[in-house]
């Protein structure tokens, strides 16, 4: 009696494929769970983050112009990037340039900042760093910072009005020390004639000790000089019986300076010790009320501001 087909190569061969797909299923699966995206980190309160970036003006005169930049390629492009009046370069090369270290957060763990490993991290004004939160590294944005949340609006104690009329007396009596200083060291001598180094007419020196110094303006009308920075000119001398009298000025400025002229003090102190001493921006220019103002807060000050920036890396 012949025997019936065996069932049993067919049982093996459908164990075989059972395990094979069960094989196939479990690296399918392995794998499939294995490449599941991880989540993406971003910048949190607390976070040290190294990152680039291009400081703007997005107010006032200046409106556009650079005013600060961690990157070479913008400090050293004048026409593409247009800088501010008090912008300041790093250097002349790309290595005095490099990514700027922040800690994310109101305050650094010390009052001048830290060092992780060769990065400095400093605190930045709360605009900047809150404009980080939630950044992913290797992505650009952009931060609007308004005065409150960048440099503030400046202390008003450090602004000061003046006519764009201004007299100088034609006798003019200083301590030796002060003449000194204004004239860069040169010797008074009763009788001798010096050039007056703000406004470059000829002063005469009536007497000179040990103590004062008297001289004259031998300033004429016409004259015409730039003292601190805009032309001013001689407008009229008066003179009095006993040989004292005035010199009355008219400085040259327009609307249009207003914003984007910056002077030097002549003959006056800086109003204030929070601001610059050196320099000041001519921040307003009424001509109805014949004034000029002088502002020694920085630029900065009273101003929105524009970051774009890029966060490099980002260290918990």
């Amino acid at each position: 009696m012949a025997a019936g087909p065996s069932w049993i190569p067919y049982a093996a061969l459908a164990v075989v494929v059972i395990l094979v797909g069960a094989g196939i299923g479990l690296y399918v699966y392995y794998h499939a769970k294995a490449s599941t995206p991880q989540p993406v980190r971003t910048v949190h309160v607390g976070d040290n983050v190294t990152v680039d970036y291009v400081g703007v003006f997005g107010s006032g005169a200046q409106d556009g112009r650079v005013f600060d930049t961690s990157l070479f390629s913008v400090a050293s492009s004048g026409s593409a990037w247009p800088k501010s009046l008090e912008y300041t370069a790093r250097g002349t090369t790309a290595s005095s340039y490099k990514p700027l270290g922040v800690h994310v957060g109101p305050n650094t763990p010390t009052a001048s900042g830290y060092t992780i490993g060769n990065v400095s991290f400093i605190t930045v004004v709360p605009g900047f760093w809150e404009g980080l939160l939630g950044l992913p590294g290797n992505q650009t944005t952009s931060i609007v910072v308004p005065p409150p949340l960048g440099y503030g609006y400046g202390d008003p104690g450090c602004r000061v009005t003046h006519s764009l009329l201004q007299t100088v007396p034609v006798l003019v009596t200083v301590t030796r020390a002060n003449f000194t200083t204004v004239f860069s060291g040169q010797t008074p001598q009763t009788g001798s004639t010096l050039t007056d180094p703000h406004y470059g007419w000829p002063i005469f020196i009536l007497s000179a000790n040990g103590t004062f110094v008297t001289y004259e303006n031998l300033a004429t009308v016409g004259d015409t000089a730039s003292p601190a920075g805009w032309p001013v000119h001689v407008t009229s001398v008066t003179s009095t019986a006993n040989g004292s009298g005035t010199i009355t000025l008219q400085n040259e400025l327009t609307v249009a300076d207003a914003g984007v002229l910056l002077g030097k003090p002549v003959g006056e102190t800086a109003p204030c010790t929070t601001g610059t001493s050196n320099q000041f921006l001519v921040s307003a220019v009424n001509l109805l009320n014949g004034t000029y103002t002088e502002d020694f807060n920085r630029e900065v000050n009273g101003q929105t501001l524009i970051f774009l920036v890029t966060v490099l890396n980002i260290y918990p």
